[in-house]
């Protein structure tokens, strides 16, 4: 049905004023985390007068946030490796192999997000202390599958049983044994999928707040988000430094947004449609 030049123009304007909506706290937080220490409490302005990285230099030379970078760097890509093995073997299974109540391991997946992540990082946390991974970075990585592989496997699954499995008889026929037919053409096919359980177990582990907070104690073992909240104190609020961690928080997932968002958003419609 063809619109009429009103009816473009006004959903033009409201699509352009959502975006204006969504975006403007991110421009805040870079304009803020560039402007000067002094001009952070004068009158606001859209439009900056001058900036300056005194807040980066402060932020990277006197807090610990180097350290914190290279820890959740190191528990992010932990968690999408662990993730994508486990999902991508369980899924696969689950959709070419005879197993026993099938379905009920699929639907099980989901229940973990029944809860709220909190409620599961206390007992979490004591199986940690009992195994001696307590104040780790391998029982943040734990705590984070389990929120992670749910999510992969069940798009994972929905990819698989769509897939024809005539593609991999075609392939054991030509001469591939089953690993080398799962390995070149059930992976390269599925590569939508894989990218987006890729992006949202980075997601989840890179933002995680709740989980980070219980695990982690010591300062040398804390991810981004809460060092970030430990720059947030009762008698000093360093608004620039924030800000600039933020800023550097934000900057790894807008460059993976932007150079997967194709495979993101074929995997999101496929998942959708397929499950």
């Amino acid at each position: 049905m063809r619109r009429s030049a009103p009816q473009r123009i006004g959903i033009g304007l409201a699509a352009l004023a959502i975006a204006a909506w969504s975006f403007f706290p991110i421009y805040w937080m870079i304009l803020s985390s560039l402007r000067e220490p002094q001009g952070l409490f004068a009158r606001p302005s859209l439009v900056p007068h001058s900036l300056s990285l005194d807040s980066y230099r402060q932020l990277l030379e006197v807090t610990d946030y180097p350290q914190q970078f290279r820890n959740s760097v190191l528990v992010a890509l932990a968690v999408v490796a662990i993730t994508l093995v486990v999902s991508i073997v369980i899924a696969y299974a689950v959709t070419r192999f005879a197993m026993p109540f099938k379905m009920l391991i699929i639907g099980s997946m989901l229940y973990a997000y029944m809860f709220p992540p909190m409620l599961l990082a206390i007992p979490l946390y004591g199986i940690f202390v009992s195994l001696g991974l307590a104040d780790s970075l391998w029982s943040l990585v734990i705590a984070h599958c389990t929120l992670t592989l749910p999510l992969g496997v069940w798009l994972l699954w929905g990819f698989f049983k769509a897939m024809p499995f005539e593609l991999e008889e075609a392939a054991m026929v030509d001469g591939c044994t089953r690993l080398g037919s799962f390995l070149r053409v059930v992976l390269p096919l599925s590569a939508p999928g894989i990218v987006t359980v890729a992006v949202f177990s980075f997601l989840l582990s890179w933002t995680d707040y709740a989980y980070a907070l219980v695990m982690i104690s010591s300062d040398t073992q804390k991810t981004l988000p809460v060092g970030l909240a430990s720059m947030i104190g009762s008698f000093e609020l360093r608004w620039g430094e924030v800000m600039a961690g933020a800023t550097l928080i934000a900057a790894p997932l807008f460059l993976m947004f932007t150079l997967l968002s194709r495979f993101f958003i074929q995997g999101l419609a496929a998942g959708a449609m397929k499950g």
